[in-house]
């Protein structure tokens, strides 16, 4: 886990506060001091290996406006 401090706003509207917490708290719900709304600390997203795209099928005369002029 990372010892950096994470810098999180707030998502109550009325409130917006950032907070300052401690790396260790990732995963983890805290409560903010200004409106006390609970709020879970995002993980570290891990790299993996990108998604495949998925192929597209083609695209025939009929489904696509031609104009002529």
């Amino acid at each position: 886990m990372s010892t950096k401090t994470i810098r999180i706003m707030c998502p109550n509207l009325m409130c917006r506060r950032v907070l300052s917490v401690p790396g260790e708290a990732r995963g983890r719900t805290v409560r903010c001091r200004g409106c006390g709304s609970s709020i879970r600390i995002p993980t570290i997203a891990k790299a993996g290996p990108a998604p495949k795209p998925t192929p597209q099928p083609p695209v025939s005369e009929t489904d696509v406006d031609v104009e002529t002029t």
